[in-house]
């Protein structure tokens, strides 16, 4: 659980960039842990897929129409599960497992979306996670993006907390698909 959100509401991020579906559009959203994001995506009119090791805390989602629950340990050595599968939006908060990050990278579709949201370096000052492999280096996702996705929200704040719960050091990206009509001007 990061500063700015609690275990069932939304990243204020993720809400700010994933607009409503079109018709036919998809999200897959790795490492759900409670499906905060899954929920989100499936109340805006996407076809969702959520991957975690653990499905445990969104098991009444299973029955849902349009969603997806995949268990998948991400970080066993295993090859991606979702090779040569391509989401309209791809959502990541608070998870970071540098291995997979050119799978996630190449699972955002054609005109499609990577919302990426985790702990960056300096956060060890406040809490957990302190683990450097669970920190971003200043301009991580924007270097792991490079030549791939276009950047259009890139931040690497210290987030002030609600009363209770710890601060927060985060790097966030919004990150599109070069492809995307609104680069070129239309949509």
């Amino acid at each position: 659980m990061t500063a700015q959100s609690t275990a069932g509401t939304p990243s204020p991020w993720i809400a700010r960039f994933l607009q409503p579906a079109k018709s036919g559009q998809t999200v897959l959203d790795v490492a759900t842990g409670s499906g905060r994001h899954a929920r989100l995506a499936h109340a805006l009119g996407y076809a969702v897929t959520a991957i975690d090791r653990d499905l445990s805390r969104v098991a009444g989602l299973a029955n849902t129409p349009n969603i997806t629950l995949l268990q998948s340990d991400l970080e066993d050595g295993s090859p991606w599960p979702l090779a040569g599968q391509a989401f309209d939006a791809v959502i990541v908060t608070n998870y970071l497992h540098r291995p997979i990050l050119p799978a996630i990278i190449a699972a955002v579709a054609p005109n499609g979306l990577l919302l990426y949201e985790t702990f960056a370096q300096g956060n060890e000052r406040y809490g957990k996670p302190s683990n450097p492999n669970f920190l971003l280096a200043p301009g991580e996702l924007l270097d792991a993006v490079h030549g791939h996705l276009t950047p259009v929200a890139y931040e690497h704040v210290t987030l002030s907390s609600p009363p209770g719960s710890p601060t927060a050091i985060v790097q966030r990206i919004a990150a599109i698909n070069p492809l995307s009509p609104s680069l070129r001007g239309e949509g």
